[in-house]
């Protein structure tokens, strides 16, 4: 069974989701034969990088909101985080554009590392507070699950992988993704959303089955 996933590196719900069914795939019986590949979505392809910039205050920007409204956002997902296992610093967490990350998760699959690749940038940009956007960054993470440096260093300063990128994105619009995580269980079945583990569990059993 294929499982396509579309996520964002910037989206903590993807991160979360990815937790969790996580722990759902590790109670289907079937799991040595699920294979899984990480798409690429874009919450906001206009993002501009702003380091030094407090995630709060963007945050609440961004939506027109108050800054106790962004903060009590915050503490919600840092706490919802922490219940599948995650440690969330959004405090120091760097507003970054992602489309160089998902270009490097792009040449990430191409060597069988997608989970890998999706799992570093998670952790930098939630946890460690990395600015996924700067190079030298990607270098480190790409090269700290096996890439080679010098086919990283001349991916970042091509625009190679962008199409890969683009194509994911248009073909979440052609089945109607408006948000991420999104889940496509063999073609056949969909889970929007960082949904419960037994969700996940109980909509693997009916695709295997289909």
């Amino acid at each position: 069974m294929k499982v396509d996933i579309w996520s964002d590196v910037r989206c903590p719900f993807c991160y979360i989701g990815k937790r969790k069914f996580e722990a759902a795939l590790q109670q289907f019986e079937h799991k040595d034969q699920v294979e899984i590949e990480w798409h690429s979505f874009e919450l906001d392809p206009n993002a501009e990088t702003i380091v030094g910039a407090n995630a709060v205050d963007y945050l609440a920007n961004r939506y027109g909101r108050s800054r106790e409204w962004a903060e009590e956002m915050h503490q919600n997902v840092t706490e919802t985080a922490a219940e599948v296992g995650l440690d969330f610093h959004l405090d120091i967490s760097v507003v970054a554009n992602s489309f160089d990350a998902h270009r490097l998760i792009q040449l990430a699959k191409t060597e069988g590392l997608g989970d890998q690749i999706e799992e570093c940038l998670f952790d930098a940009y939630f946890t460690k507070g990395k600015d996924i956007s700067d190079h030298t960054t990607l270098m480190e993470i790409g090269t700290s699950i096996g890439l080679d440096k010098f086919i990283i260093d001349t991916m970042l300063k091509s625009t190679d992988f962008t199409d890969e990128v683009r194509n994911d994105e248009q073909t979440a619009q052609n089945i109607g993704v408006r948000g991420v995580p999104f889940f496509v269980f063999d073609q056949k079945l969909a889970v929007s959303g960082a949904q419960s583990p037994e969700t996940f569990l109980g909509v693997m059993k009916q695709a295997w089955e289909v």
